[in-house]
């Protein structure tokens, strides 16, 4: 807290979810000693690269893995190899896309904000369906000669529009066409970091930074071994279109750490803490006047652990948007998540310490009870 008094930056208890706009998560002693000690010799990049990839595609039961400097870099990268391949001219040249295959396809109901990265790349995305509703027939109507991925966006809005990913991936092995799975948010479970490429999928990306509790600013591609030394010429030390998402050796130790430490961890424990918080949650809070309490399940990335769900009525204290600026103008802020609508607000305690699960409470109970 000293850093951030310095500079008075008010420190916040985060009870929403690792956000990238919160910092992600905490590191670990285990990741921060590791980064530490990276810090402190000079190291070939590459080299390290490579054994920090092959410990990481052991750990993860894939052929491949890449450190990158965040998810979105991983999606773009991704696509990258996707398009040119090992083609070194192909690949000096981008984003200019000329002559490969530059088309990728997405439903329309994943389209979201950072499918930026796949655009950057300088590939046409190729929309099929619609919001609600895509047959199997559009999709491989969708695919050509000129399609060099098809892409997979796993989160809140998967179910919605589109179809099972196991026939995405059936369709698009018979074409060729690889599968980009974006799970930047999709741990837990710790399975996911085999099961997408597992069920066939090119390679399937996840942030560093989230509940994997490493380097904010990592991610990691796991899959084919094809596509990770496509991007490998790219990214930092080399000159290429993935210099500018330069990856420290720092990041890339850290970032195994965290990994070994997350296969570790006791999962189940985890989610029975989070389930008797979110039930402490309920009890209190429900009693309140105007406040109706419940369990939220999954939370808002998918994930399956449960959420504090808080609707207010109208002889409730205050309303949901009063309460969250309360909550944020608070010493410290206390962030939270609310709903699209702005009816109901939602408590995570993944980002939470059980002191600070008490403190959220009490500070509701305080700006609510009448």
């Amino acid at each position: 807290m000293t850093v951030f008094g310095d500079l008075k930056a008010k420190p916040v208890i985060n009870a929403a979810a690792t956000l990238t706009k919160l910092g992600g998560s905490l590191m670990p002693p285990e990741v921060i000693a590791a980064m530490q000690a990276a810090s402190e010799r000079f190291v070939d990049l590459e080299d390290l690269q490579r054994r920090v990839g092959a410990r990481l595609a052991k750990l993860t039961h894939n052929e491949a893995t890449y450190v990158t400097t965040g998810a979105a870099a991983g999606i773009a990268l991704s696509v990258i190899a996707c398009v040119a391949g090992q083609d070194r001219a192909a690949l000096q040249r981008l984003p200019d896309t000329t002559g490969l295959k530059n088309e990728v396809v997405v439903f329309k109901s994943h389209r979201n904000g950072y499918d930026h990265a796949v655009r950057m790349t300088g590939v046409t995305l190729v929309e099929i369906g619609s919001e609600t509703h895509t047959e199997p027939t559009e999709l491989e109507a969708a695919l050509n000669a000129n399609t060099a991925a098809f892409v997979w966006f796993q989160g809140a809005m998967t179910g919605l529009g589109d179809f099972p990913i196991e026939t995405v991936l059936a369709i698009c092995s018979a074409r060729g066409v690889p599968v980009i799975v974006d799970a930047a948010a999709q741990l837990p479970p710790v399975e996911n970091l085999w099961r997408f490429t597992q069920l066939g999928a090119a390679c399937a990306i996840f942030s560093g930074g989230k509940d994997l509790s490493g380097p904010q600013s990592s991610g990691l591609i796991v899959g084919r071994k094809d596509l990770i030394e496509a991007i490998r010429p790219l990214g930092s030390p080399n000159q290429g279109f993935a210099r500018p998402m330069k990856v420290g050796k720092e990041e890339m130790v850290g970032l195994l750490a965290a990994v070994e430490r997350y296969l570790k961890l006791d999962h189940a424990a985890r989610l029975e803490r989070d389930e008797r918080i979110v039930a402490e949650w309920i009890n209190l809070l429900g009693e309140l006047e105007g406040v109706r309490a419940a369990r939220s399940f999954p939370n808002e990335a998918g994930q399956p652990h449960p959420r504090c769900k808080l609707t207010l009525d109208s002889s409730a204290r205050l309303g949901t948007q009063a309460l969250i600026a309360a909550l944020w103008d608070g010493d410290p802020a206390i962030a939270v998540n609310a709903d699209e609508d702005g009816i109901s607000l939602y408590l995570n305690p993944m980002t939470l310490n059980d002191d600070e699960a008490h403190i959220v409470a009490e500070r509701l109970r305080v700006l609510l009870d009448s």
